[in-house]
């Protein structure tokens, strides 16, 4: 879950990087908590945030809020040394190496193992090379008679007859082969190498050359007549070049040379695996300003996710008391311009069941409903009732539609449940607790603490915008 709610994040908020050095030709664009942040991290983040597809696009003064209140929260982070934790360094580190791992890899890598995946074809492939045969087949099973495999036979014999005789081997293919796949191409079957065809057939095809026919040959799957179309050697490296570099790439065979690599210099060298990842990391930084930023934005993003899923997210979620008292302070704003039913729609075999089903929950709080109707009346595999259970407006359901709001309503009987019934209560003002509204009570709590804590942090911790340089923001 973290790892979609991690996504969601970097597409909502910008990122931050707070270990690059402002250079001589990008100013200071803001200082944040006493550290400078160049033009050019603020530019990264504001472009990515505002490409194309981007719907809520900001524009560059209203960013800087934005930007700031991002930084601050990580700064916050750090203060709060969540970036110690070990859970948050693996799956940085993760990340970060997801990055790198691929930039390990030279073009003189792939080419080198282009050149083995190519010798180590040739080699599979041995001195009878390619062929490209093309067959009818009559079928027959090991678990046919013998009376079938005779009849096969003879078929296949005359099949073989008329071929000699001059008919034309691709028409006959199409029209009485019992293999589909081959017999709509005339009979024909892809180049192959020794190795990947049943013995009896490879035996009989390998002893052809191109123009010749098999006498008819029987398998596993039945009787054969084999006509060789062609025969070849694999063609030059050269010539392969861009097929074995696409199949690299779908077999993501970049990554495992990259671990191979690694695996060779911690080998070598006695570092360990982290160690090395973070120097290739910095070095491979120092020169690439978009990795650099980019591997900044998983380290800042991750501790972004922790803060706030504690402070903000998940605090908000969890916390019943404050909900509750946030409902009550706020629950002019959850009032309904149209009365609410609360309850259920439920359907019925007998007319007994009507009443049980009411006093199966009538002394219940509303949520604990559902599971006390399923262990009361469909606990096991004979399914007693069927109900709709929640707060219904007009329009949402058809039967409570009809029964409580009066409408002019058609309702459709439910097959095997003839009987309808309804048990609840009308809400005319709006909801009774927050229960009834929990979605958008946790949002609203959420969108408050956020505010609370935005506040909070813009006291603690200093921060200066350079008015000048901001202007030149992607022009310059």
């Amino acid at each position: 879950m973290k790892k979609f709610l991690f996504a969601a994040l970097f597409a909502a908020v910008p990122c931050a990087v707070t270990l690059s050095q402002p250079q001589a030709d990008d100013p200071t664009i803001m200082v944040v908590n006493g550290v400078p942040v160049p033009r050019s991290e603020f530019e990264y983040s504001f472009n990515k945030n505002n490409s194309e597809g981007v719907i809520d696009k900001k524009s560059v003064e209203e960013y800087v809020d934005l930007f700031i209140d991002y930084k601050l929260k990580v700064f916050a982070a750090l203060d709060a040394k969540y970036d110690t934790l070990s859970s948050y360094q693996q799956e940085f580190a993760m990340y970060r190496d997801q990055q790198v791992m691929p930039m390990l890899v030279t073009d003189e890598d792939m080419e080198a193992e282009a050149h083995k995946i190519y010798d180590q074809t040739v080699e599979q492939i041995g001195p009878d090379g390619l062929i490209k045969p093309a067959h009818i087949l009559i079928k027959a099973d090991q678990q046919a008679s013998q009376a079938e495999w005779d009849a096969a036979k003879v078929r296949a014999d005359s099949i073989y007859n008329a071929l000699k005789a001059g008919a034309d081997f691709a028409e006959l293919a199409t029209k009485l082969s019992q293999d589909p796949g081959s017999a709509r191409q005339g009979g024909e079957l892809p180049f192959v190498q020794r190795g990947r065809l049943v013995k009896e057939f490879e035996d009989a095809a390998f002893a052809l050359q191109p123009g010749e026919m098999s006498q008819v040959v029987k398998t596993p799957f039945g009787y054969h007549i084999i006509l060789m179309k062609e025969r070849k050697m694999l063609e030059p490296f050269e010539e392969h070049h861009d097929a074995i570099l696409n199949f690299m790439e779908q077999r993501n065979m970049r990554d495992q040379i990259a671990q191979q690599k690694v695996d060779e210099i911690v080998k070598k060298t006695g570092t360990t695996q982290q160690q090395l990842m973070e120097q290739k990391a910095r070095e491979l930084s120092q020169n690439d300003p978009e990795l650099r930023y980019l591997i900044q934005e998983y380290h800042d993003g991750l501790l972004l996710y922790e803060i706030s899923n504690n402070l903000v997210w998940d605090k908000a979620a969890k916390d019943e008391a404050g909900l509750k008292d946030f409902f009550n302070k706020h629950k002019a704003n959850y009032a309904w311009d149209e009365p609410r039913f609360k309850g259920m729609a439920y359907h019925v075999k007998t007319k007994a069941d009507v009443k049980n089903v009411k006093n199966c929950v009538k002394k219940l709080p509303f949520d604990q409903w559902a599971e006390a109707l399923r262990s009361t009346f469909n606990s096991d595999s004979v399914i007693r009732i069927r109900v709709e259970k929640g707060i219904f407006k007009p329009g949402d359901n058809a039967y409570i539609d009809k029964v409580v709001f009066k409408k002019d309503t058609v309702v459709t009987p439910l097959q095997d449940y003839p009987i309808d019934a309804h048990y609840g209560k009308m809400l005319k003002k709006g909801p009774e607790d927050y229960t009834d509204v929990r979605g958008l009570v946790v949002a609203d709590y959420q969108e408050a603490l956020e505010k609370e804590w935005v506040a909070d942090l813009r006291r603690r911790y200093s921060f200066q915008v350079n008015q000048d340089v901001l202007k030149t923001v992607n022009n310059h």
